[in-house]
C-alpha cells in the first residue's frame, strides 16, 4: 500500500487535467509503483504467497488498463510507457504491429479502416 503522499506524488505528476484522479493513466502509475514495491518485498520474503497473489492481481489490473488506454489513444499509451519505462508496453506494441501484418497479409495490400471507409463513401457521394 501507498502512503498518502506517495500517491498524491504520482498523481499530480500524471493527471491529465487539474482535477483528475483517476484516469487510465493515473491508475496505471499507482499501479506500476505498487508493483515495484511488492517486486522488491517478494525478493526478501520469498515465502509470502498472499504478496505474490496481490502482485500478480495488480499485474493483471495494470494490463487490462495498459491494453485500454492503447486502444483509446494510442499517443497516450505510448507516452506513459516511456515515462513509466515499461517493458509489457513495448511487448504489446509489437503484438499490435505484427498484428497489423498479419491482417493485411490475410485480407491483401489495403486494410480499410473506419475513416479511410468513411472517406471513400462521401468521395462517392460527391460523384453523384
Amino acid at each position: 500500500m501507498l502512503d498518502k503522499d506517495t500517491k498524491q506524488r504520482i498523481i499530480n505528476k500524471f493527471k491529465v487535467h487539474e482535477t483528475d484522479t483517476g484516469s487510465s493513466q493515473v491508475q496505471i502509475a499507482i499501479l506500476t509503483e505498487e508493483i515495484k514495491r511488492l517486486t522488491d518485498h517478494l525478493k526478501s520474503h520469498k515465502h509470502d504467497h498472499s504478496s505474490r497473489r496481490g502482485l500478480l492481481k495488480k499485474v493483471g489490473e495494470r494490463r487490462k488498463l495498459l491494453k485500454y488506454l492503447q486502444k483509446e489513444s494510442e499517443e497516450a499509451f505510448r507516452e506513459l510507457a516511456k515515462k513509466l519505462k515499461l517493458k509489457i508496453a513495448k511487448k504489446m506494441i509489437e503484438d499490435e504491429e505484427e498484428e497489423r501484418k498479419r491482417l493485411e497479409e490475410e485480407l491483401g495490400p489495403k486494410v480499410e479502416t473506419e475513416e479511410t471507409a468513411v472517406e471513400t463513401q462521401t468521395e462517392e457521394k460527391e460523384k453523384k
